[in-house]
């Protein structure tokens, strides 16, 4: 009975840890010192992550370097950071598109960083760094979309696989150029890759640095639709229809929805049905619950 009980309280703990906001997978005991890699990061400047949030519950994430494909500058990266600090808190978001200015997405890292970022010390702290703001984007109670607008490369394509779902353009493309490069993905793009597509097409489309068209990326399951139109403006508004369908309700309820999704993906079978059972007692009998059994008497 004691080890039940204790087992049980252990369960607690780290579904409870799971949706604590502001929790990253790396810290010092990995020999991660995020000020040092901060410091290193605000010595490259250029372009913006702007965020736009809607009074609908739809954030609008937009990454804005154009004039190098919206690839992230060192200054970029910290403001991820910051705008996912400030989606955690967003208690009236029930939604987040992300897409890229000037109608392309990203291609990933600018190169000036990469070069002067040149020791594997520095390239190992990078990683942690993004890994931790990606999973963090990942695990927001929002639910999450990124639309390919022109090309997504190299982390521009793992960065679409932090979003729960993928939109494209018909002339789109995402492509993990990674091993032209001579590395491997590094903000955590394999690793979900495997969980959307599976670990055989996944292995093709990295070792191939396959060009996944809008056609091709739709075949294999990477995205959920190909948008009609390719016009910046009009596909960030089919966008925001298509979601609109799945955060259509109270706030509390969507954002306990995606949480209970984030459980079961990420812990074992019972601490995800104790997370499920917690989450449960946030809802129940509250207002969003207490209005429609009475609008459904209503209807009897």
């Amino acid at each position: 009975m004691a080890s039940n009980l204790l087992k049980s309280s252990s369960i607690s703990v780290r579904a409870k840890l799971l949706h604590q906001t502001g929790l990253s997978l790396y810290s010092t005991s990995h020999g991660f010192h995020e000020e040092e890699i901060k410091k290193k990061l605000l010595q490259f400047p250029g372009g913006s992550v702007d965020l736009l949030k809607k009074d609908n519950g739809i954030g609008i994430l937009t990454l804005n370097n154009p004039s190098k494909m919206n690839a992230f500058s060192g200054v970029m990266m910290l403001q991820l950071l910051e705008k996912v600090n400030e989606l955690e808190n967003w208690t009236e978001g029930k939604g987040l598109i992300v897409h890229g200015a000037k109608n392309t997405f990203s291609s990933g890292s600018d190169l000036n960083a990469v070069k002067a970022l040149g020791t594997p010390e520095d390239g190992m702290a990078l990683c942690m760094f993004m890994q931790n703001v990606l999973t963090r984007l990942m695990r927001l109670p929002l639910i999450s979309v990124a639309l390919v607008q022109g090309r997504a490369l190299g982390g521009g394509a793992e960065f679409t696989t932090a979003c729960d779902f993928r939109l494209m353009t018909k002339e789109s493309e995402i492509r993990f150029v990674h091993k032209e490069m001579g590395i491997i993905p590094s903000w955590g793009g394999a690793t979900r890759l495997v969980e959307i597509i599976g670990s055989r097409q996944a292995l093709k489309v990295l070792s191939g640095t396959l060009k996944l068209d809008s056609k091709k990326a739709l075949n294999i399951g990477m995205v959920e639709e190909v948008l009609q139109s390719s016009d910046e403006n009009e596909s960030l508004e089919e966008a925001q229809e298509w979601l609109k369908q799945f955060i259509t309700g109270p706030p509390e309820v969507i954002r306990a929805l995606k949480k209970s999704v984030i459980s079961a993906r990420e812990l074992c079978f019972e601490e995800a049905l104790q997370a499920e059972k917690d989450l449960v007692g946030t809802v129940w009998a509250g207002p969003a619950n207490l209005e429609a059994i009475a609008r459904k008497s209503k209807f009897k």
